[in-house]
């Protein structure tokens, strides 16, 4: 095989490739021996057909499939010989082919640009942490016992906040309908959380009592031939229950899956704080990019740019890709200097992930998402380019680690109010940059 520089222009490096015809022939040799094992033709013993007579039959087809698997192996081969770091796939063009001759063809690659990283220690970031208050940790408190009230019986009228059961059989027009009758349905009366009015109308109501309600059904139900139609509900009252006064005590915390009140304030705190600091770091993050993107120029290969271009845009229509051509160019293109740029930074200090570090990272979010941890497993052992993605983002956040430790990191300490004042102007239209979104 014969390798040669044909042009260099930019990042774009264009390859003479020329493989000898005896090395094609000698392939085609190897091929057909191997097909004689596994061709079966009539008037031929098993693994005894000729090769000459394989090579008769199916000549053309043999001879691209060795063709095709020669161009991989050298194309590898000339980019391995010329040392070139790749940026998406090569583009090969065909100059010479066919049995008896030289194959001949040219490489066109677009090759990943020499980074050149400058120090970051001049670079200056603020990181914060955030003091959740007492009366924070109390309101939510409140709020998780207000949505996992206790009831019990009352053989009174139903009032606001009382918990109504009943079986109904609903009808349209004086007819039924699939999926009009319901068993054992529960509301907390005030909430309003079945049809519009429907609550207020069983204020008043005792246990065995028959009550016809009215109602319309919702603009979007599924079948729309009843959509906003109104509809009459007889009601069987099955039971009333009022109310418990919510004793937010260490039995509640035991109930909520916490060792004492005192562990389940620790549990909400610690909640609320990640809340708050993946909002923050997400501006600390940015804070960094900012300045990494700012002192460094770096080349960058148009295919990539139209690579990411595309993904950004892929469930735009042809309109919006057009009205935002411009901003998404110079997204795409910050994108990718700030993925080779961190990129860079993680090959030169040797920073890896392992498989060990992506499957505690799933655990996380197993744990996140109790009685689904099958279908969760299923999905990343199903999806690759899952797996992926959470090692990427994993070896980002080692990167971006990494460099908050050698730069001007000031650490400041804020109420939640500060840092909600701080994340909603960081989230106002003309302050939110997408460069926070990196490849890695």
């Amino acid at each position: 095989m014969k390798v040669e520089v044909k042009s260099k222009k930019g990042l774009r490096t264009i390859l003479s490739v020329i493989v000898d015809k005896k090395n094609i022939q000698a392939k085609m040799d190897e091929r057909l021996k191997e097909l004689q094992k596994e061709v079966a033709l009539k008037g031929f013993r098993p693994g005894k057909v000729p090769p000459e007579v394989i090579k008769s039959q199916f000549g053309k087809s043999i001879y691209g499939e060795v063709v095709d698997k020669i161009l991989r192996d050298t194309t590898t081969q000339a980019i391995d010989e010329k040392k070139l770091k790749i940026a998406g796939q090569p583009k090969i063009d065909l100059k010479q082919f066919g049995e008896g001759k030289d194959l001949n063809y040219e490489l066109q690659i677009d090759c990943l640009p020499n980074v050149s990283l400058k120090s970051f220690e001049k670079y200056k970031a603020t990181s914060f942490n955030v003091k959740i208050e007492d009366k924070i940790i109390e309101q939510k408190l409140k709020e998780i016992a207000n949505q996992n009230k206790q009831f019990e019986e009352k053989n009174e009228k139903a009032i606001k906040g009382d918990q109504v059961s009943f079986d109904y059989s609903a009808t349209v027009d004086g007819n039924k309908f699939e999926g009009g009758e319901g068993k054992g349905v529960q509301l907390e009366l005030g909430k309003d959380l079945f049809l519009k009015g429907f609550d207020e109308q069983l204020i008043g109501v005792k246990k065995n009592d028959t009550k016809t309600i009215e109602a319309s059904l919702p603009p979007n139900h599924p079948k729309k031939e009843l959509a906003n139609k109104k509809t009459k509900f007889e009601c069987k009252i099955l039971s009333i229950k009022k109310p418990l006064e919510s004793k937010i005590d260490d039995n509640f915390a035991k109930l909520m899956g916490a060792k004492d009140i005192k562990d389940l304030k620790s549990l909400i705190e610690k909640q609320i704080s990640s809340q708050y600091s993946q909002a923050l770091n997400s501006i600390t993050k940015k804070e960094i990019l900012d300045q990494i993107d700012k002192n460094h120029k770096v080349d960058l290969p148009q295919n990539l740019i139209d690579q990411e271009i595309t993904l950004m845009t892929q469930n735009l229509k042809p309109e919006e890709k057009e009205k935002h051509k411009f901003n998404n160019e110079k997204l795409a293109k910050s994108r990718i200097k700030l993925g080779l740029l961190l990129n860079e930074y993680g090959e030169k200090n040797n920073l890896k992930v392992s498989d060990d570090e992506v499957r505690n990272e799933i655990q996380k979010q197993i744990k996140g998402m109790p009685g689904q941890e099958k279908l969760v497993l299923e999905y990343y052992q199903k999806n690759p380019s899952a797996y992926q993605s959470i090692k990427g983002s994993l070896y980002e956040e080692k990167i971006l680690e990494l460099i908050k430790s050698k730069i001007n990191l000031t650490s400041k300490e804020i109420n939640t109010k500060e840092a909600e004042r701080i994340i909603n102007e960081f989230n106002k239209p003309n302050v939110v940059d997408e460069n926070t979104k990196t490849t890695s």
